[in-house]
């Protein structure tokens, strides 16, 4: 008892050193490459206002209105839950914590347009709007009325309006830095990238910026946002999404979906152009391969159905659009555009219903498999980072409190960061 017994091997020491030695190149490649969820919170949508639209102003705004349309339209918890046919257990809980959210933080992510919804103007006319928006940004960040996550979306890459979306973008962050610096939320947004090589530019010129900035290199990263059918399938028949993750070396932030324009590449008629479209559900399948592991994230795309009108219209919308953002929820698309305030309800009421009515169980389960006493279900590691996972992105979004999860799951915050395999937070 208490010493070890002898077994037998057929090996040499030295062939696991060889092996060892031989994959070295692998491991290193795959750490690279696959480096794992970066542990930071992903907001759950993304909200475009135009340039020359944006103001002080605008987050309040929508706000405001998105409580308007709550109050029009379904003023209590039974109205809400009889329109999006959402649990009686959930009712109260999820009208609760949506109004509550309109009124603290109704926007986690703003990305003022100066692409499609901005259109083409003047060079003066959008180098004020640009030099305009970095500074509105700045003072919101300073004085703690910004989105968690803001930023701008640039024109792309092709020749026709390359120069200037590389000039609009020098503008912002220039004007950024001079009113003190840029926020931790920036984000840029790259549109209707067709090449790996456009990608490769961005990143040359995101290089040039820091450089000339004086900037740690590396601060400046970017989403690629995935329009056209090139950036999934390229002309040698290789996922061209993946190149470009590739071709980011490590400042990809996030892939998003965009509906319309990859649509109308595929020829699907406008009538039909949808987030569930079978095109869509291609293209997105295709991203999420390619994404998994690498810590870039994923965004769907947009409703153009509007909530507005009369209250039979408006609730028409809103089905739809809750439909559709609990889809994506359980494909794993966490992120989603709204391109109108009355969306704003309808989003938060989906993802809040997602995350509580899953809550207990996802508890009971993570508590089993950390005090190993089994249960219904035999989980394994990589379910008990799924498990972590959705418990953290309901606390993120404010959809759970960290004293529920406590109480059910025994894990603080640092544990479940722990389990869901993210890097550990300092101080």
């Amino acid at each position: 008892m208490g010493q070890q017994e002898t077994v037998a091997t057929s090996l040499a020491d030295t062939v696991r050193t060889e092996i060892g030695a031989a994959l070295a190149a692998t491991d290193a490649d795959l750490a690279r490459r696959y480096p794992g969820d970066p542990g930071t919170r992903q907001p759950v949508h993304t909200v475009y206002v135009p340039g020359d639209v944006f103001t002080a102003g605008t987050l309040r705004s929508w706000g405001d209105q998105a409580l308007a349309a709550l109050d029009a339209h379904a003023p209590d918890a039974a109205a809400l839950a009889a329109v999006l046919g959402i649990p009686d257990e959930l009712a109260g809980p999820v009208h609760d914590r949506v109004r509550a959210k309109l009124v603290r933080e109704p926007v986690e992510d703003l990305r003022i347009d100066f692409e499609d919804g901005y259109g083409h103007r003047p060079d003066a006319e959008e180098d004020e709007a640009a030099a305009r928006a970095a500074a509105l940004v700045a003072a919101a960040d300073k004085e703690g009325t910004a989105a968690p996550y803001m930023g701008i979306r640039m024109k792309c890459m092709e020749a026709a309006v390359r120069d200037r979306g590389i000039r609009t973008l020098d503008i912002f962050l220039t004007g950024l830095l001079a009113a003190g610096g840029l926020p931790d939320g920036l984000v840029l947004t790259l549109p209707k990238v067709t090449y790996a090589e456009q990608v490769t530019a961005m990143v040359r010129l995101l290089e040039e910026f820091e450089k000339a900035a004086g900037l740690v290199s590396g601060r400046l990263g970017f989403e690629i946002q995935i329009e056209t059918t090139q950036s999934i399938l390229g002309a040698d028949g290789r996922a061209t999404v993946a190149r470009m993750i590739e071709a980011a070396e490590g400042r990809a932030t996030a892939l998003h979906y965009g509906t319309f324009d990859y649509s109308a590449a595929c020829g699907v008629s406008a009538a039909h152009q949808s987030l569930d479209h079978p095109v869509a559900d291609h293209a997105k399948a295709v991203m999420q391969a390619a994404a998994a592991g690498t810590g870039v994230r994923l965004s769907d795309g947009s409703t153009n159905v509007l909530p507005v009108g009369p209250t039979a219209r408006v609730h028409d919308a809103w089905r739809l659009h809750h439909g559709l953002v609990r889809r994506s929820l359980a494909r794993a698309y966490y992120q989603g555009w709204d391109m109108h305030p009355g969306h704003l309800p309808t989003r938060y009421a989906a993802v809040y219903a997602f995350y509580r009515e899953g809550l207990e169980q996802a508890s009971a389960r993570l508590a089993a498999y950390v005090a190993k006493t089994g249960g219904d279900v035999m989980d394994e590691p990589a379910t008990a980072r799924a498990l972590s996972g959705y418990l953290l992105r309901g606390l993120d979004c404010g959809a759970v409190d960290a004293s529920e999860v406590a109480r059910l799951t025994g894990l603080t915050r640092a544990g479940l960061d722990a389990l869901a395999g993210r890097p550990a937070k300092t101080a």
